[in-house]
Order: structure tokens, then C-alpha cells, then sequence
């Protein structure tokens, strides 16, 4: 997720630029953000399942976003001692959230698998199943997202805007 951070900039420009050249390669820009996202998570997640050191951390509070939608932080302490206290690095906090927002599990332990190089990068185990799906979910937009714009290009559709 790095990576999209470091070059957020040149997105914006790009997507600017062919906002007003030829719109239809935003789709473009946009699946392949969603698409490197995606991935880079789905990278992260099959490491940290082999390589990751697991351990038992707790809910200390939840970060509210402006649409109601809960993420947990979570508290553990790395083999080494030290405290983290964060949110999961691949959590999705979506409308679904609600069914499974571990509010009965505040202050009780939670199984968290971190990296033994950056403990800062966690994921909940319990999460894997539902990461993966929307992750799944995630690549299947961003792949249409891609196809558009080639299919402009081939001349297989033509958009108007």
C-alpha cells in the first residue's frame, strides 16, 4: 500500500490529464490502482500466513469513519516486548461490517499475526476468509475496469462522453 501512497500525486495527475484528453483511460488508471491494491494485499497476506508470528492482542477501541463504519484497534505486544497498538493493515471496514464487528470481543483476546520485520503490519486472523473474498471481489472490478478502455482501444465498444 506503500507504493500507492508514494505515487498518489502522480495518479491524480494522470487521471487529471486524461480527465480532459480522453476520458475513457481513466478506467484505465482506476482498475490498475484497484488491481495493485489488491494484490499487494493478497501478497501481504499469503507472507504474513506463512512467515508471521502469531499472538493474542485485544480491541481497545474502534476508529469511526464518516459513514458509521467501525475498524477495530487492536493492542498486542511483538516476542520482542514492544506494544503496538494500530489498525490491521489489510482490514476492509464495509457495510457488512456490522454482522461481525467484534463489539462482544472489546478487551477480550484476539489472534493477530504480524510481521516479524515491520510488527506494525498485522492482520486479524479471523479476517482471512472475508479479505479473500473481497479482495476476490476487488481484482473482478478492477479487471473490468481495465477492460474498457482496451476495448475502446480495439474498437470492440465506443463511449461517448
Amino acid at each position: 500500500m506503500e507504493h500507492i501512497k508514494k505515487y498518489w500525486y502522480v495518479y491524480i495527475v494522470l487521471f487529471v490529464f486524461f480527465m480532459l484528453y480522453k476520458p475513457v483511460f481513466c478506467f484505465l488508471i482506476l482498475g490498475l490502482m484497484i488491481f495493485v491494491l489488491a494484490l499487494s494485499c493478497f501478497s501481504f497476506i499469503d507472507y504474513i500466513n506463512k512467515e508471521g508470528i502469531k499472538t493474542n492482542g485485544k480491541i481497545v477501541k474502534y476508529k469511526l469513519d464518516n459513514e458509521g463504519k467501525k475498524t477495530p484497534i487492536i493492542e498486542f505486544k511483538t516476542l520482542e516486548g514492544k506494544l503496538i497498538t494500530k489498525t490491521a493493515y489489510c482490514y476492509f471496514s464495509t457495510d457488512l461490517s456490522f454482522l461481525k464487528t467484534y463489539s462482544d470481543k472489546k478487551n477480550e483476546n484476539i489472534e493477530v499475526i504480524y510481521d516479524k520485520k515491520k510488527p506494525q503490519k498485522f492482520i486479524i486472523k479471523t479476517e482471512n476468509n472475508s479479505n479473500s473474498v473481497i479482495l476476490t471481489v476487488m481484482i473482478i472490478i478492477s479487471l473490468i475496469f481495465i477492460a474498457i478502455p482496451i476495448a475502446e482501444l480495439l474498437e470492440l465498444i465506443k463511449i461517448e462522453i
